[in-house]
């Protein structure tokens, strides 16, 4: 079997296992997340779920869906910038991971895979380019193997090139070693932020191609 038959077949096993994997955290996880929505309700108010539009597989467009971590921007209370919203609360959520749960819809709904590029934000889409947009030929995912070696600590340029190789290279075993590897980041809480932001600094066209 060829190169590109070995991984369409493998995309459809990876779906069925998605599907299953998901459904059954969804299960395992619903007192958790019962807890982290009145949590976020109480501390945050509303909305509870924090929803995104996202480009996904062939950059098809869906609607991410992750628990509110940030304040609402408020110009008057001074509340503008990433760094400024996010909560001691949400920092919570995030180095634990429990604000992603929800995403789980996503990868029930096809919008996602457990294991794959992350989706960044639409207005992206136009700045790649044509190696970095190779990162949509698959699902984004929850995780994957930039987030597993370093998460936000990473440089733009270095996670672009982990996501390519992902696509190229997918496999069982690959998804495995990433899952495995995910857990252990999070008990370690390693690489949540990068540093001196709350989270990844605005990814600019013109600086990531001259750094490359």
């Amino acid at each position: 079997m060829t190169r590109v038959g070995q991984q369409r077949r493998f995309d459809i096993t990876k779906r069925i296992l998605d599907l299953v994997g998901a459904s059954v955290v969804l299960v395992v996880t619903a007192p958790i997340q019962l807890l982290v929505a009145g949590a976020v309700a109480a501390k945050l108010g509303r909305p509870i779920l924090f929803k995104q539009e996202r480009p996904g597989l062939n950059g098809q467009i869906f609607l991410l869906r992750k628990f509110r971590t940030m304040k609402t921007v408020s110009l008057a209370g001074g509340l503008v910038t990433d760094d400024e919203r996010l909560t001691r609360f949400g920092r919570i959520l995030r180095s634990t991971s429990m604000d992603e749960l929800p995403t789980l819809w996503n990868v029930m709904r096809g919008d996602m895979s457990v294991v794959g590029p992350r989706p960044l934000l639409v207005r992206y889409l136009s700045r790649y380019s044509p190696l970095e947009n190779r990162r949509h030929e698959v699902r984004p995912g929850i995780t994957g193997l930039a987030q597993v070696s370093g998460r936000n600590s990473l440089s733009w340029s270095r996670k672009f090139e982990l996501d390519v190789e992902y696509v190229d290279h997918r496999s069982l075993a690959l998804d495995a070693v990433i899952v495995l590897r995910t857990l252990k980041a999070v008990a370690l809480r390693e690489g949540v932020t990068s540093e001196g932001n709350a989270a990844m600094p605005e990814f600019e066209q013109g600086l990531q191609n001259a750094s490359k």
